[in-house]
């Protein structure tokens, strides 16, 4: 898989993997570089959802990978119902786009997803960035 180079997100085009899940992920891949940044994206939110100004302003110097989640957008599937199912799913997208390391931008429920990547799979994450996150609930711990 190669990025796009020179390009703006707003001119990228949305391709397609078929995982080993059964999931057929639409995503999008510019900029360039040996650890790709791969964007973890909100509740519901879509390929469409990031600001182009952002990616644009990231993949300027690195390459930039954002996908649709399972059942979300273009993407293939049933929503999962929790952060471990939607962790597993963001795993088995990194493993087919063939991704040895990544380091990992999950925003608001992304980051979620995120920390729980870090727990499953640490082995494929160099960085790890939360924007807009908590921690899981407890008992108390809201209200």
């Amino acid at each position: 898989m190669s990025a796009t180079a020179t390009v703006s997100y707003t001119g990228a085009s949305t391709q397609r993997v078929a995982a080993g899940n059964g999931i057929e992920y639409a995503y999008r891949d510019l900029g360039a570089g040996d650890v790709p940044l791969v964007l973890l994206q909100h509740f519901r939110g879509n390929l469409d959802n990031w600001d182009p100004a952002l990616i644009d302003a990231l993949a300027a110097d690195r390459r930039v990978v954002t996908f649709d989640n399972v059942g979300v957008g273009a993407t293939t599937g049933r929503t999962p119902n929790t952060i471990e199912a939607m962790a597993h799913d963001a795993i088995a997208f990194l493993e087919a786009m063939e991704f040895q390391r990544v380091d990992l931008l999950g925003f608001s429920i992304g980051s979620f997803v995120a920390q729980e990547i870090a727990l499953i799979r640490p082995d494929l994450l160099r960085r790890l960035v939360l924007a807009s996150s908590a921690p899981q609930g407890a008992s108390g711990m809201h209200g």
